[in-house]
């Protein structure tokens, strides 16, 4: 799955256990620039250092998977958990000009050989 967004904030490595460490991006999703979504982004193990050169403003992709689980507490009660996980960000340049389309002339048909042998 991916997203476009800006970056509203990133985290700093924290390492969960010795050989665990994440990292979390927030992105400002305006679909609806009247009402932006913070869309929170988890980068893990070798993917934290994705994040090192984005800065508070840019303009990104985000590709990522979507993570689910159950958790049980100790009264029986079950809760649902929703990751995103990042495993791919590309910068989006923030002013470049949108690429004109290609467009090829009309081709005249009026002067080629209608004795060809196609099937169709």
């Amino acid at each position: 799955m991916e997203i476009r967004g800006k970056v509203h904030e990133v985290s700093e490595i924290m390492n969960v256990t010795e050989t665990f460490k994440k990292r979390e991006l927030v992105v400002e999703y305006a679909e609806n620039p009247s009402y932006p979504e913070y869309i929170k982004f988890e980068a893990l193990q070798d993917k934290v250092n994705l994040l090192d050169p984005l800065k508070v403003g840019d303009n990104i992709e985000v590709s990522f998977n979507l993570r689910g689980r159950p958790w049980t507490d100790r009264n029986g009660k079950t809760a649902y958990f929703n990751s995103l996980v990042v495993w791919r960000i590309t910068s989006l340049a923030a002013n470049a000009p949108a690429a004109a389309p290609q467009s090829t002339p009309p081709v005249d048909f009026s002067s080629a050989p209608q004795d060809d042998d196609l099937p169709f």
